[in-house]
């Protein structure tokens, strides 16, 4: 027998992948519950009713043996709102002999968490267990999620924290270490389909009763509105059914209406604002513009800060297209500024702009590599000294110590060329950028090249006394 308990307004509305959900004390809207919304009287009642998830829950995965042998472990759903989390956490505690108990990461405190707590602490003692299912774990600071450690350790919860944004940046690492992660995606158009059709037949708990059908397009329409919610494809049908008369069929017209405007999910904290921007950057950087553009006209529709996307395009500019083309940047830069005198809307264009001519540019990662490769070496070989001839003999005492003694002028020498080292001693010879053939950055492979050859057979050339005089500042 599985009971509910639920903290005062904790959640677990969290979208549904399925159909009804298990009956208990305490749980309105359930089965027979005619007056709550279709999207929780659609909870599944078992893994079996999950759509969409057969490659994390289904027949064969490592969880479903381990929830068939009664021996679930701690877990960490994590997904996007109306994928199913607090679905699968109920259909989880409806396949074990476990007591359900719920808190919300929104509403609930420590104190919350110490009589939950106490409750299976209790419930342990007489031989029952406790799955504690917290919705939006990751809005737990790191004291409250260190509450539950001593808790899971010692079996005395089997804790289902449900997340929207990934665990190893929100999930403390103790407790990230003692869960098991189970990675969900918005549901495919398949499965929603699938849940559509069920919710409209389903005389029990969904729609099955009005006897109403689908026109043409209606359920595309659906699908498309829900984009990836369980949640909202559940809501617009409901909405579209309640403006007709049974037997109805309810058309893309009736969807599209009861739809309205689609609304972007999108959060600047969190990991779509992580997510679109590195498929804009990955996008530019394999030169595919209209991917590119695309990538940037979403993080502009969903309400993304357009400076954001400059800085954006300004690493991209630097870090992709680099050397190849060293002209864009000051492109960038001028989209950025245009950013900051126009605003939004007109800004997007200099955006967009800047956008093509990334993307449609020659790339280079050298100077990238060089970074990378020349932040390792200073970390291996710590703070060399300044070889003296190239300290400053601004002072006596520092011409005193040698200080600049034999410095050579680039400028007194024809092409700038002195033969001098720069390096520290235990550097000579090290070599960090590699430029390849892209546009420019076949030029600066070309003067590397010379300037190495001059170093090993070049003999410097002064210029005349006169040129010398006129080469000074």
């Amino acid at each position: 027998m599985t009971l509910f308990h639920a903290a005062d307004g904790a959640g677990g509305t969290d979208g549904m992948d399925g159909t009804g959900g298990p009956a208990g004390p305490g749980d309105p809207g359930r089965a027979g519950a005619t007056s709550a919304p279709l999207a929780e009287r659609m909870r599944p009642r078992s893994l079996d009713e999950v759509v969409g998830h057969d490659a994390a829950i289904g027949e064969g995965t490592a969880l479903r043996r381990l929830v068939d042998a009664d021996r679930l472990p701690s877990l960490l759903l994590w997904g996007p709102p109306g994928c199913g989390k607090t679905s699968i956490a109920m259909a989880l505690a409806g396949s074990t002999d476990a007591t359900f108990e719920t808190l919300s990461a929104v509403l609930s405190g420590v104190k919350d968490v110490r009589e939950v707590v106490a409750r299976a602490r209790d419930r342990l003692r007489e031989g029952g267990r406790t799955l504690l299912f917290v919705d939006e774990i990751h809005r737990f600071n790191k004291a409250q999620q260190d509450a539950f450690l001593p808790h899971v350790e010692r079996g005395t919860v089997v804790l289902v924290g449900a997340t929207t944004e990934n665990p190893s940046f929100h999930v403390n690492a103790p407790l990230l270490s003692r869960a098991r992660v189970v990675a969900l995606s918005a549901l495919a158009d398949e499965p929603l389909a699938a849940l559509a059709a069920r919710a409209i037949g389903d005389p029990e708990r969904g729609l099955g009763q009005r006897a109403m059908t689908f026109g043409d397009g209606a359920v595309a329409a659906l699908t498309a509105s829900a984009g990836g919610d369980a949640r909202v494809l559940l809501n617009v049908l409901e909405a579209a059914a309640s403006s007709l008369p049974d037997g109805a069929v309810i058309t893309r017209d009736d969807v599209a209406e009861a739809a309205g405007k689609a609304i972007l999910r999108h959060d600047r904290g969190g990991d779509a604002h992580y997510a679109l921007a590195s498929a804009l950057q990955k996008s530019i950087r394999a030169g595919d513009v209209q991917a590119g553009l695309y990538w940037c006209a979403r993080l502009l529709a969903v309400g993304e800060d357009p400076l954001f996307v400059a800085r954006r395009l300004v690493v991209i500019a630097s870090e992709d297209v680099g050397i190849a083309r060293p002209s864009v940047l000051p492109i960038v830069i001028a989209a950025r500024d245009a950013v900051q005198f126009l605003g939004m809307p007109e800004c997007a264009y200099a955006l967009l702009e800047a956008v093509v001519v990334l993307a449609s540019a020659p790339r280079s990662n050298a100077v990238a590599v060089a970074w990378k490769e020349l932040r390792a070496e200073i970390e291996s070989s710590g703070a060399l000294p300044v070889p003296d001839h190239l300290r400053p003999a601004s002072t006596r005492l520092a011409r005193e110590m040698g200080r600049g003694a034999v410095y050579l002028y680039a400028h007194d020498f024809e092409g700038g060329m002195n033969g001098q080292e720069h390096l520290p001693p235990e550097l000579t010879g090290r070599q960090w950028l590699r430029p390849g053939s892209a546009g420019f950055e076949a030029e600066v492979a070309r003067y590397l090249g010379a300037f190495d050859e001059f170093r090993r057979t070049g003999v410097p050339r002064r210029r005349d006394e006169a040129e010398r005089r006129r080469a000074r500042p």
